[in-house]
């Protein structure tokens, strides 16, 4: 009875944040006071712990540094620079999108701060050039996805803590997030390729014509930060795989061990600084308080739903009605279900995360595997128009009419083509491993 509860709390949750347009994270914290305290019997004192403060401070410490490059206008100029070196190949456009995204988002601006600013720049080289919007969508979306999820970036930063908070060792999440970051590169390559080798991609390319402006020059503060971003994420990623190669060392596992991810952000934070790279107010207001109220929030609702043993049941009953082989995949279905609706790094992952361990302990599967098959399944209807990835890609269509063609396109081709890809990436990866 108390698991059902809990269930019915977390979806009247996410219902109501989709709703009301109020963010899913208070929903959560309310319901998890009002389960845990009146309808369980903990303390208040207890149901405050389940915020997960050591989650927080890793997310606020990495995007707080990250926060300069977005203020002081780096990343977006960097865009700039890697599409005009495409200009010269109209047809590779899609390759460029994607991975000029992938790489912005790498460097710590983040999935949706990404599409806040490479979205209408794509669209708008839908519109001079003749590419599909629906390839130009698919390439934003899936750069900005992809690249968030390196190990050191927001997504995979956060996919890294609730492992962790789970019960996975630092450095088996580690290998687990570069496992979900390779996968989410490499399915968009595969459908890309598709899209530009195998339609009239190509040929509308040449008929539309493309120009692309030459951008300005990194100004003095951008070179520093670009710099200083480099060097922290070679402080941050350098010790943990210098120690999957040398396990043995004693002194690269000193040093791996003293490294933290949050507190390297906290001391660059300071160096930009000291330097001046960009105003302080406008850093802590880029922060992205939405997100990390979600993901606490939902995180607090969800420490009282294995409080009550829901997690455990939900992961006998897969163990009990489903064969071995294929709960990565019906797993990875439902993170795309959920996501139709609801936020991968703020519902869908804090929500299943904690069921793999147990079902890989007691099925005998690689826990990678099953953490892969959830993002990649969560991320491949995230550019659904109901969820916010695609929302903020129709946001930024030019025109009323506009919009109303890709939501179509959106919802019935790019949604279904992701899905699709994904099931077979998660299908192939179930047998291989």
């Amino acid at each position: 009875m108390m698991s059902l509860i809990t269930v019915i709390a977390i979806i009247a949750a996410i219902t109501l944040g989709y709703r009301t347009k109020i963010n899913i994270g208070l929903f959560a914290i309310a319901f998890a006071y009002l389960i845990g305290c009146f309808v369980m019997g903990l303390s208040p004192k207890a149901v405050v712990n389940m915020w997960p403060l050591k989650l927080f401070f890793i997310i606020f410490s990495v995007c707080l540094f990250y926060g300069f490059a977005i203020v002081n206008g780096t990343l977006e100029r960097l865009s700039e620079h890697l599409l005009y070196r495409c200009r010269n190949f109209p047809h590779l456009l899609p390759y460029a999108i994607f991975l000029t995204s992938a790489l912005i988002a790498a460097m710590g601006a983040g999935y949706y701060t990404v599409l806040a600013f490479m979205a209408p720049l794509t669209l708008l080289l839908c519109q001079r050039t003749g590419m599909s919007l629906i390839i130009g969508g698919m390439s934003v979306n899936y750069g900005a996805l992809g690249g968030a999820n390196f190990m050191s970036s927001q997504s995979g930063i956060i996919f890294r803590g609730l492992m962790t908070n789970n019960g996975i060792a630092e450095q088996a999440a580690f290998v687990n997030s570069f496992g979900i970051f390779a996968s989410t590169m490499l399915i968009p390559l595969l459908v890309i390729t598709l899209f530009v080798f195998m339609g009239n991609h190509r040929q509308s390319m040449q008929n539309g014509g493309f120009a692309i402006e030459a951008p300005q020059p990194f100004t003095k503060p951008q070179r520093q930060t670009l710099g200083l971003t480099l060097l922290m994420m070679v402080v941050v990623l350098l010790p943990p795989i210098a120690h999957l190669v040398a396990p043995d060392n004693e002194i690269i596992g000193f040093i791996d061990s003293k490294l933290h991810i949050g507190l390297i952000a906290s001391v660059f934070s300071v160096i930009a600084l000291l330097m001046k790279l960009a105003d302080e107010r406008k850093v802590m207001t880029s922060l992205p308080w939405n997100t990390i109220i979600m993901i606490c929030g939902v995180g607090m609702l969800i420490s009282v739903a294995i409080e009550a043993g829901t997690i455990d049941l939900l992961a006998s009953w897969m163990k009990g009605n489903i064969p071995a082989v294929f709960v990565p995949l019906v797993i990875g279905l439902v993170a795309a279900a959920m996501s139709l609706f609801a936020s991968t790094l703020g519902v869908v992952t804090p929500a299943l995360f904690p069921i793999v361990p147990s079902l890989a302990s007691s099925l005998s599967i690689d826990p990678m595997v099953m953490f892969i098959c959830i993002v990649v399944g969560a991320q491949a209807t995230s550019i659904s128009p109901f969820s916010s990835g695609g929302s903020l890609i129709l946001g930024s269509c030019p025109t009323d009419e506009a919009r109303a063609g890709l939501f179509n396109k959106l919802l019935f081709r790019a949604a279904p083509i992701g899905l699709g890809a994904a099931l077979l990436y998660n299908l192939a990866l179930t047998f291989v491993m």
